[in-house]
Protein backbone atom coordinates (compact mmCIF):
# COMPACT_ATOMS: atom_id res chain seq x y z
CA UNK A 1 0.00 0.00 0.00
CA UNK A 2 2.89 1.75 0.73
CA UNK A 3 4.41 1.64 -2.23
CA UNK A 4 1.40 2.24 -4.21
CA UNK A 5 0.86 5.57 -2.68
CA UNK A 6 4.67 6.09 -3.24
CA UNK A 7 4.19 5.80 -7.04
CA UNK A 8 0.84 7.95 -6.84
CA UNK A 9 2.91 10.68 -5.34
CA UNK A 10 5.65 10.30 -8.14
CA UNK A 11 2.72 10.30 -10.99
CA UNK A 12 1.21 13.48 -9.53
CA UNK A 13 4.45 15.28 -8.82
CA UNK A 14 5.58 14.18 -12.94
CA UNK A 15 2.29 15.31 -13.92
CA UNK A 16 2.49 19.12 -12.34
CA UNK A 17 6.17 19.18 -13.38
CA UNK A 18 4.82 19.06 -16.50
CA UNK A 19 1.81 21.58 -16.16
CA UNK A 20 4.68 23.82 -14.83
CA UNK A 21 6.66 23.46 -17.49
CA UNK A 22 3.92 24.30 -20.60
CA UNK A 23 2.90 26.94 -18.32
CA UNK A 24 6.29 27.93 -18.69
CA UNK A 25 6.95 28.55 -22.29
CA UNK A 26 3.34 31.25 -23.27
CA UNK A 27 5.55 31.26 -26.48
CA UNK A 28 5.73 27.89 -27.79
CA UNK A 29 1.75 27.68 -26.43
CA UNK A 30 1.13 30.77 -28.58
CA UNK A 31 2.29 29.18 -32.02
CA UNK A 32 1.42 25.67 -31.61
CA UNK A 33 -1.46 25.19 -33.99
CA UNK A 34 -1.21 28.77 -35.66
CA UNK A 35 -0.19 30.18 -39.47
CA UNK A 36 2.45 32.98 -39.69
CA UNK A 37 2.07 35.29 -42.90
CA UNK A 38 5.89 36.09 -44.27
CA UNK A 39 4.35 39.12 -46.28
CA UNK A 40 7.36 39.43 -48.78
CA UNK A 41 7.24 43.19 -50.28
CA UNK A 42 8.20 41.75 -53.80
CA UNK A 43 6.58 39.81 -56.55
CA UNK A 44 7.18 36.22 -56.92
CA UNK A 45 10.03 34.68 -58.96
CA UNK A 46 12.33 37.16 -58.18
CA UNK A 47 15.37 36.88 -55.21
CA UNK A 48 13.47 38.72 -52.90
CA UNK A 49 10.59 35.48 -53.21
CA UNK A 50 14.07 32.84 -53.50
CA UNK A 51 15.12 34.16 -49.70
CA UNK A 52 11.99 34.06 -48.75
CA UNK A 53 10.87 30.32 -49.39
CA UNK A 54 14.07 29.04 -48.50
CA UNK A 55 14.13 30.27 -45.05
CA UNK A 56 10.04 29.94 -44.38
CA UNK A 57 10.29 26.27 -43.34
CA UNK A 58 13.26 26.81 -41.22
CA UNK A 59 11.65 29.60 -39.27
CA UNK A 60 8.75 26.80 -39.30
CA UNK A 61 11.23 24.79 -37.56
CA UNK A 62 12.38 26.95 -34.90
CA UNK A 63 9.95 29.19 -33.55
CA UNK A 64 9.03 27.53 -30.34
CA UNK A 65 5.28 26.32 -31.25
CA UNK A 66 6.63 25.33 -34.67
CA UNK A 67 3.91 27.34 -36.46
CA UNK A 68 3.34 27.22 -40.24
CA UNK A 69 4.95 30.01 -41.95
CA UNK A 70 3.34 30.96 -45.26
CA UNK A 71 4.94 33.81 -48.00
CA UNK A 72 2.32 36.05 -48.99
CA UNK A 73 3.66 38.39 -51.74
CA UNK A 74 2.97 41.88 -51.65
CA UNK A 75 4.64 44.01 -54.09
CA UNK A 76 4.01 47.84 -54.89
CA UNK A 77 5.52 51.06 -54.40
CA UNK A 78 9.32 49.61 -54.46
CA UNK A 79 8.29 48.12 -51.00
CA UNK A 80 6.17 50.86 -49.57
CA UNK A 81 2.49 48.98 -49.95
CA UNK A 82 4.27 46.33 -47.79
CA UNK A 83 5.67 48.20 -44.67
CA UNK A 84 2.51 50.38 -44.45
CA UNK A 85 0.63 47.28 -44.26
CA UNK A 86 3.04 45.99 -41.44
CA UNK A 87 3.26 49.25 -39.98
CA UNK A 88 -0.59 50.28 -39.76
CA UNK A 89 -2.89 47.34 -40.52
CA UNK A 90 -1.22 43.43 -39.97
CA UNK A 91 -1.76 41.81 -36.47
CA UNK A 92 0.40 42.72 -33.70
CA UNK A 93 0.35 39.54 -32.08
CA UNK A 94 3.78 38.34 -33.80
CA UNK A 95 1.41 36.13 -36.41
CA UNK A 96 2.90 38.47 -39.32
CA UNK A 97 6.37 38.84 -40.35
CA UNK A 98 8.25 41.25 -43.03
CA UNK A 99 10.55 40.46 -45.11
CA UNK A 100 10.98 43.58 -46.77
CA UNK A 101 13.12 45.27 -49.16
CA UNK A 102 16.04 47.05 -47.41
CA UNK A 103 15.78 50.65 -48.76
CA UNK A 104 12.15 51.08 -47.62
CA UNK A 105 12.94 51.10 -44.12
CA UNK A 106 14.61 54.65 -45.01
CA UNK A 107 12.44 56.17 -47.01
CA UNK A 108 11.03 57.98 -44.19
CA UNK A 109 14.13 59.43 -44.16
CA UNK A 110 14.50 61.24 -47.55
CA UNK A 111 10.52 61.97 -47.58
CA UNK A 112 9.32 59.76 -50.09
CA UNK A 113 5.65 59.70 -50.76
CA UNK A 114 3.82 57.31 -49.04
CA UNK A 115 6.10 56.31 -46.49
CA UNK A 116 4.31 56.95 -43.40
CA UNK A 117 6.08 54.83 -40.79
CA UNK A 118 8.58 55.54 -38.37
CA UNK A 119 10.54 52.51 -39.16
CA UNK A 120 12.47 52.62 -35.68
CA UNK A 121 9.35 51.55 -34.35
CA UNK A 122 9.33 47.87 -35.98
CA UNK A 123 10.56 44.99 -34.26
CA UNK A 124 13.68 43.96 -36.21
CA UNK A 125 14.29 39.99 -36.41
CA UNK A 126 17.61 40.04 -38.04
CA UNK A 127 18.72 40.33 -42.07
CA UNK A 128 19.71 37.26 -44.27
CA UNK A 129 22.23 38.76 -46.01
CA UNK A 130 24.61 42.45 -46.21
CA UNK A 131 25.74 42.63 -49.70
CA UNK A 132 27.13 45.14 -52.32
CA UNK A 133 25.35 46.83 -55.24
CA UNK A 134 25.83 46.85 -58.65
CA UNK A 135 25.38 48.42 -61.73
CA UNK A 136 25.04 45.14 -63.99
CA UNK A 137 24.42 45.60 -67.63
CA UNK A 138 23.63 43.45 -70.78
CA UNK A 139 27.04 42.91 -72.24
CA UNK A 140 25.33 42.88 -75.79
CA UNK A 141 24.28 46.33 -75.42
CA UNK A 142 27.59 48.01 -74.92
CA UNK A 143 27.42 49.28 -71.96
CA UNK A 144 30.66 47.16 -70.12
CA UNK A 145 32.86 49.86 -68.42
CA UNK A 146 32.27 52.91 -66.03
CA UNK A 147 33.04 55.38 -69.20
CA UNK A 148 30.23 54.16 -70.95
CA UNK A 149 27.73 55.48 -68.13
CA UNK A 150 29.13 59.09 -69.51
CA UNK A 151 29.38 58.42 -72.92
CA UNK A 152 26.49 56.36 -73.85
CA UNK A 153 22.77 56.35 -72.56
CA UNK A 154 22.57 53.60 -70.01
CA UNK A 155 18.74 52.71 -69.67
CA UNK A 156 17.97 50.98 -66.42
CA UNK A 157 14.42 49.62 -65.22
CA UNK A 158 13.24 50.47 -61.87
CA UNK A 159 9.95 49.49 -59.38
CA UNK A 160 9.13 52.47 -57.77
CA UNK A 161 10.10 55.72 -55.69
CA UNK A 162 12.12 54.16 -53.07
CA UNK A 163 13.61 51.19 -54.17
CA UNK A 164 17.01 50.64 -54.75
CA UNK A 165 16.49 50.75 -58.68
CA UNK A 166 15.88 54.26 -58.80
CA UNK A 167 17.40 55.76 -56.23
CA UNK A 168 20.79 53.87 -56.95
CA UNK A 169 20.87 55.56 -60.05
CA UNK A 170 19.41 58.21 -59.52
CA UNK A 171 22.15 59.21 -56.91
CA UNK A 172 25.20 58.26 -59.48
CA UNK A 173 23.84 60.46 -61.38
CA UNK A 174 23.29 63.89 -59.27
CA UNK A 175 26.70 63.18 -57.72
CA UNK A 176 28.84 62.04 -60.42
CA UNK A 177 27.37 63.06 -63.65
CA UNK A 178 26.50 60.33 -65.23
CA UNK A 179 23.56 59.53 -67.97
CA UNK A 180 21.52 57.16 -66.59
CA UNK A 181 17.79 57.27 -67.52
CA UNK A 182 15.36 55.12 -65.52
CA UNK A 183 12.17 53.23 -66.90
CA UNK A 184 9.85 52.91 -64.02
CA UNK A 185 6.85 50.47 -63.08
CA UNK A 186 8.10 47.10 -62.97
CA UNK A 187 6.69 45.21 -60.61
CA UNK A 188 10.06 43.38 -59.37
CA UNK A 189 13.68 42.57 -59.82
CA UNK A 190 12.48 39.57 -61.96
CA UNK A 191 10.79 41.39 -64.66
CA UNK A 192 13.98 43.79 -65.10
CA UNK A 193 15.87 40.98 -65.77
CA UNK A 194 13.33 39.92 -68.06
CA UNK A 195 13.60 43.42 -69.68
CA UNK A 196 17.37 43.00 -69.81
CA UNK A 197 17.14 39.53 -71.63
CA UNK A 198 14.45 41.29 -74.08
CA UNK A 199 16.19 44.13 -74.88
CA UNK A 200 13.75 46.84 -73.23
CA UNK A 201 16.41 48.11 -70.83
CA UNK A 202 20.35 48.08 -70.67
CA UNK A 203 20.40 47.04 -67.04
CA UNK A 204 19.98 47.23 -63.93
CA UNK A 205 21.23 50.02 -60.76
CA UNK A 206 21.11 48.58 -57.23
CA UNK A 207 21.30 44.78 -58.77
CA UNK A 208 22.59 42.41 -55.94
CA UNK A 209 24.58 39.84 -57.19
CA UNK A 210 22.79 37.28 -54.92
CA UNK A 211 20.09 38.14 -56.71
CA UNK A 212 21.14 37.23 -59.93
CA UNK A 213 23.31 34.05 -58.70
CA UNK A 214 20.09 32.33 -57.49
CA UNK A 215 17.84 33.81 -60.39
CA UNK A 216 20.25 33.82 -63.17
CA UNK A 217 23.00 31.22 -62.01
CA UNK A 218 24.55 31.38 -65.57
CA UNK A 219 24.45 35.13 -66.31
CA UNK A 220 28.37 36.06 -64.71
CA UNK A 221 29.95 32.40 -65.85
CA UNK A 222 28.43 33.24 -69.39
CA UNK A 223 29.54 37.19 -69.42
CA UNK A 224 26.03 37.45 -70.32
CA UNK A 225 26.30 40.82 -67.80
CA UNK A 226 28.78 43.34 -66.86
CA UNK A 227 29.95 45.06 -64.25
CA UNK A 228 30.50 48.59 -64.77
CA UNK A 229 30.69 50.18 -61.65
CA UNK A 230 30.50 48.56 -57.77
CA UNK A 231 28.34 50.83 -55.78
CA UNK A 232 30.12 50.56 -52.20
CA UNK A 233 32.73 51.97 -50.40
CA UNK A 234 35.40 49.62 -51.30
CA UNK A 235 35.68 46.92 -54.47
CA UNK A 236 34.18 43.59 -54.60
CA UNK A 237 36.45 40.79 -54.76
CA UNK A 238 34.02 39.11 -57.34
CA UNK A 239 35.11 41.93 -59.45
CA UNK A 240 38.40 43.00 -58.82
CA UNK A 241 38.43 45.46 -62.26
CA UNK A 242 35.02 46.96 -61.54
CA UNK A 243 35.74 50.31 -59.37
CA UNK A 244 33.79 50.98 -56.75
CA UNK A 245 31.78 54.28 -56.79
CA UNK A 246 33.76 55.69 -53.64
CA UNK A 247 37.07 55.84 -56.23
CA UNK A 248 35.23 59.08 -57.64
CA UNK A 249 34.12 60.84 -54.90
CA UNK A 250 36.19 64.32 -54.39
CA UNK A 251 35.37 65.09 -50.98
CA UNK A 252 34.43 63.51 -47.69
CA UNK A 253 31.07 65.70 -47.71
CA UNK A 254 30.18 63.22 -50.85
CA UNK A 255 31.73 60.35 -49.39
CA UNK A 256 29.35 60.62 -46.11
CA UNK A 257 26.23 61.75 -48.33
CA UNK A 258 27.55 57.81 -50.04
CA UNK A 259 27.69 56.24 -46.58
CA UNK A 260 24.07 57.16 -45.94
CA UNK A 261 23.01 56.38 -49.00
CA UNK A 262 24.35 52.53 -48.99
CA UNK A 263 23.20 52.08 -45.01
CA UNK A 264 20.73 49.80 -46.82
CA UNK A 265 23.41 47.37 -48.07
CA UNK A 266 24.21 46.34 -44.96
CA UNK A 267 20.57 44.80 -44.41
CA UNK A 268 20.03 43.10 -46.91
CA UNK A 269 16.96 40.31 -46.77
CA UNK A 270 15.68 42.16 -42.96
CA UNK A 271 12.85 40.43 -41.40
CA UNK A 272 10.59 42.24 -39.33
CA UNK A 273 7.59 42.37 -36.94
CA UNK A 274 4.95 44.91 -37.10
CA UNK A 275 5.32 47.68 -33.93
CA UNK A 276 3.39 46.37 -30.21
CA UNK A 277 4.68 42.34 -30.92
CA UNK A 278 5.08 41.24 -27.02
CA UNK A 279 8.91 41.72 -26.37
CA UNK A 280 8.83 37.60 -25.41
CA UNK A 281 7.78 36.77 -28.42
CA UNK A 282 10.57 39.17 -30.51
CA UNK A 283 13.09 37.64 -28.45
CA UNK A 284 11.90 33.82 -29.04
CA UNK A 285 11.61 35.01 -32.99
CA UNK A 286 14.99 36.43 -33.31
CA UNK A 287 16.49 33.41 -31.52
CA UNK A 288 14.87 31.46 -34.04
CA UNK A 289 15.57 33.45 -37.05
CA UNK A 290 19.58 32.90 -35.72
CA UNK A 291 19.14 29.28 -35.35
CA UNK A 292 17.45 28.96 -39.11
CA UNK A 293 20.31 30.99 -40.17
CA UNK A 294 22.90 28.31 -38.80
CA UNK A 295 21.11 25.40 -39.62
CA UNK A 296 22.71 23.21 -41.60
CA UNK A 297 19.75 22.41 -43.72
CA UNK A 298 19.16 25.45 -44.64
CA UNK A 299 22.90 26.31 -45.42
CA UNK A 300 22.77 23.04 -47.63
CA UNK A 301 19.55 24.64 -49.79
CA UNK A 302 20.73 27.84 -49.72
CA UNK A 303 24.74 26.45 -51.69
CA UNK A 304 22.44 24.66 -54.22
CA UNK A 305 20.28 27.31 -55.05
CA UNK A 306 23.06 29.86 -54.83
CA UNK A 307 21.66 31.77 -52.32
CA UNK A 308 24.35 34.36 -50.25
CA UNK A 309 23.91 34.52 -46.78
CA UNK A 310 25.49 37.03 -43.92
CA UNK A 311 23.26 37.27 -40.92
CA UNK A 312 22.63 40.63 -38.99
CA UNK A 313 21.40 40.47 -36.00
CA UNK A 314 18.12 42.40 -35.37
CA UNK A 315 20.08 44.51 -32.67
CA UNK A 316 22.53 45.51 -35.78
CA UNK A 317 19.47 46.06 -37.83
CA UNK A 318 18.38 48.53 -35.02
CA UNK A 319 21.73 50.44 -34.79
CA UNK A 320 22.08 50.95 -38.39
CA UNK A 321 18.71 52.58 -38.80
CA UNK A 322 19.57 54.83 -35.52
CA UNK A 323 22.70 55.91 -37.14
CA UNK A 324 21.22 56.86 -40.51
CA UNK A 325 18.22 58.40 -38.76
CA UNK A 326 20.80 60.98 -36.83
CA UNK A 327 22.54 62.22 -39.85
CA UNK A 328 23.19 65.36 -40.23
CA UNK A 329 20.22 66.86 -41.83
CA UNK A 330 22.55 68.65 -44.30
CA UNK A 331 23.92 65.04 -45.22
CA UNK A 332 20.52 63.84 -45.46
CA UNK A 333 19.31 66.58 -47.80
CA UNK A 334 22.13 66.08 -50.01
CA UNK A 335 21.21 62.15 -50.08
CA UNK A 336 17.53 63.12 -50.55
CA UNK A 337 18.70 65.20 -53.75
CA UNK A 338 21.16 62.82 -55.01
CA UNK A 339 18.18 60.18 -54.92
CA UNK A 340 15.83 61.93 -56.22
CA UNK A 341 13.30 60.15 -58.46
CA UNK A 342 14.02 60.55 -62.19
CA UNK A 343 12.11 57.81 -63.82
CA UNK A 344 10.22 58.01 -66.61
CA UNK A 345 6.71 56.94 -65.10
CA UNK A 346 6.05 56.15 -61.42
CA UNK A 347 3.45 53.20 -60.52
Amino acid sequence: MGRSLWRLGVFVLAGLAGAMTAKADPVSDFYRGKQISLILSAGAGGGYASYAHAIAPYLTKHIPGNPNVVVQNMPGAGGIRAMMYLYSAAAKDGTVLGLVHSSVPFAPLYGIKGANYDPRKFNWIGSINSSTAICVSWTASGITQWKDLFDKGFIVGGTGAGSQMETMPAMINQLFGTKIKIISGYTGGADVYLAMERGEVHGRCGGLVSSINSTRPDWFPKKKVSVPIVVALQRNSLFPESPALVEFAKDERTKSILKLVLFPLEMDRPVLAPPGVPADRIAALREAFHKAMIDPGFLADAEKTNIELGEVSGEKLQAILEDAFSMPPDIVKAANEAMNLTGTSGE
